[in-house]
């Protein structure tokens, strides 16, 4: 049900909630549940909420038929199955985004993770996983990026025997450019859109920006919480403490280092990142958790603002992130 609110907040990397901050703009919002997280979209326009969620469910919904890994029927989970596909348009830039993304982070973001999540018990919807004990672990490292054959003429795309893909790491946050700049576009209002966390904003900006309060644990809240403002972009959290499971190897999570398939070494429990656009600023989170103690010298040669939270909830900043908040909550 939508009304008028005053503030998009940033929770951990998992939730948006609204309370009052500017006085002079009133931002308009709706929140839904899809492709398995929270969902939000705000615009500033009166009478914009209804067009500009309408486009972000239809634009998550067709993400959801095509690349969805748990889904029977999704394109994605056909070309798996078969290894190579003639595939849709949307499938085809999700595809050719995810291996940008590998070759940009060196690797530590690969698309071909797909058999190591699997193994380690990630194959089914996240609620489903949890509620289980999976069984034994055996590490699987990916079969690389490189080789995944992509042919734009033809749309088709070939996989290396053995290849899987999971466009888990990208495709949230490119749909959540993808829906903002749309939703700007159609309706001529400023947009923020964040699903599951990863926020995208498109359109002129609030005088202030808009405020985003990210925190390392949503369950407690107010706890260790930084409000932030973002002019342009979008901002982005990747977490090894919020999809976490059991084995009977011990505790595992989603985040998964691809040259071993095992669950990344926990320097950082959490990573969030600023950038010109929510999807890299998602792949540079997940690259630091990856990277571990290199992860503050590679954000800083690439000018990439940051807040990384240790396991022992010590905080580091990199690149200009402001290391106290610029207001409270």
């Amino acid at each position: 049900m939508s009304a008028p609110i005053h503030s998009p907040l940033l929770r951990d990397s998992q939730e948006s909630h609204s309370q009052p901050h500017q006085a002079d703009v009133v931002f308009h919002s709706e929140t839904f549940d899809a492709i398995g997280v929270r969902n939000q979209v705000t615009v500033c326009k009166p009478g914009a909420l209804p067009e500009a969620t309408a486009i972000a469910k239809a634009e998550l919904a067709e993400l959801d038929r095509t690349c969805s890994r748990f889904r029977t029927d999704s394109e994605l989970t056909k070309l798996n199955a078969e290894g190579s596909a003639i595939v849709s348009p949307l499938l085809l830039e999700l595809i050719r985004v995810a291996l940008d993304a590998a070759r940009w982070s060196g690797g530590l973001v690969d698309p071909t993770v797909g058999p190591a999540l699997r193994s380690l018990g990630y194959d089914r919807d996240f609620d489903a996983v949890v509620r289980r004990r999976t069984g034994r672990i055996e590490l699987v490292p990916a079969v690389g990026w490189r080789r995944v054959l992509l042919d734009p003429v033809s749309r088709r795309v070939t996989l290396a025997r053995g290849a899987e893909l999971d466009l888990g790491a990208t495709a949230k946050a490119f749909a959540a450019d993808r829906i903002a700049h749309r939703v700007a576009r159609a309706t001529g209002s400023p947009a923020l859109v964040s699903l599951g966390g990863d926020v995208a904003v498109a359109g002129e900006a609030p005088t202030d920006g808009w405020p985003i309060t990210v925190t390392d644990d949503s369950r407690r809240r107010a706890i260790g919480a930084q409000t932030v403002a973002i002019q342009s972009g979008g901002l982005a959290t990747s977490s090894t403490a919020a999809r976490r499971w059991r084995s009977r190897d011990g505790v595992v999570h989603h985040i998964v280092d691809p040259a071993t398939g095992a669950p990344a070494i926990e320097v950082w429990r959490t990573v969030s990142v600023t950038a010109p656009a929510c999807l890299a600023a998602n792949v540079a989170a997940t690259a630091a958790l990856v990277r571990g103690d290199a992860a503050l010298s590679w954000l800083e040669t690439r000018a990439l603002p940051a807040r990384l939270v240790r396991s022992d909830s010590s905080v580091a900043y990199t690149a200009g992130w402001p290391s106290e908040d610029v207001s409270s909550s």
